[in-house]
């Protein structure tokens, strides 16, 4: 997972809200081609939160075949510990290799509630889990040491981006327990996180623009602040500075921007909204003036 960006497939619909399962194939099929260092369909991206089980299933059994052992598919599964181990035992079935767990639905929960949702999960699936923490789940160092002794609980993604806390649970956890920087719009904060050992990052921006996503990750790799500061400046802060115009954007807008694209990824289901047409055009607009830092066209 460290030899590229983490990317995380959109979830392609009909414009009347059904699934389009041929859309989405080819959709997760160009992601794939351009070499991210893992996959992981049906997570909050992809609208993990919309999908009734067969649809579930058919998300991750085409990014199972169409990714073909190239790259590891790491199947998003989530609510309560009940149903979380419902869409396990599916992406199990379609061959998935590991599980993120995504926060739990609605109650703010203690840590011995936290560790037990992933004891739960644990005990019913052979698949590795890598824990979210984010909105209302956040572990404390306790916690970390806990659920790092889960012998298939093998990382946690990190979406609170509060460094210090983070810090301390690296420091905590083992050797080769993994951490991910899940932070919306990673990009932003990957230099922040790495100084915490936390180098590998989810991209929203490889969803739709893999070209943009892909120079980041080289440069930033190689040590080449100045087109990171490029990039940053000139498109991934006015990128976030769109995308928090509106509540959801940060999976309607990256699909919008993937349509741009010609992307067979429809729009997205409610309770999310695709943006206004103001927004879209400032959209375009970014978008296009982002590729052409890379060389790349709209």
């Amino acid at each position: 997972m460290a030899d590229g960006v983490l990317s995380f497939p959109l979830t392609s619909f009909h414009d009347d809200g059904s699934l389009d399962p041929d859309g989405f194939r080819a959709y997760v099929a160009e992601r794939i081609a351009t070499g991210p260092g893992a996959v992981f369909p049906a997570c909050g991206t992809g609208e993990f939160f919309s999908l009734d089980e067969d649809e579930y299933r058919q998300v991750v059994t085409i990014t199972v075949e169409e990714a073909g052992g190239r790259v590891p598919v790491v199947a998003g599964i989530g609510y309560g510990w009940a149903q979380a181990v419902r869409f396990a035992r599916i992406a199990e079935e379609a061959g998935a290799d590991a599980l993120l767990v995504l926060p739990h639905y609605l109650v703010t929960a203690p840590q011995d509630g936290l560790v037990a949702q992933l004891e739960q999960i644990a005990a019913r699936t052979r698949l590795p889990l890598i824990a979210y923490q984010r909105g209302q789940v956040a572990f404390s160092v306790a916690s970390v040491k806990r659920i790092a002794d889960i012998p298939t609980v093998v990382g946690l993604k990190d979406g609170h981006s509060d460094l210090d806390r983070l810090q301390r649970l690296t420091l905590a956890a083992p050797e080769d327990f993994l951490f991910f920087n899940g932070a919306a719009t990673a990009e932003i904060q990957a230099r922040a996180y790495a100084t915490v050992g936390v180098p590998a990052y989810s991209s929203a921006v490889h969803a739709f623009a893999p070209e943009i996503a892909n120079a980041f990750f080289t440069a930033f790799q190689g040590g080449d602040d100045g087109t990171v500061d490029k990039l940053l400046r000139d498109f991934y802060v006015p990128l976030v500075e769109l995308r928090d115009r509106v509540p959801g954007y940060a999976v309607s807008l990256v699909k919008a921007a993937a349509r741009l694209r010609g992307c067979p990824v429809g729009p997205v289901r409610a309770p999310l909204t695709d943006p206004s047409a103001v927004d879209l055009a400032d959209l375009e607009l970014l978008l296009a003036a982002g590729l052409d830092l890379v060389g790349a066209a709209l």
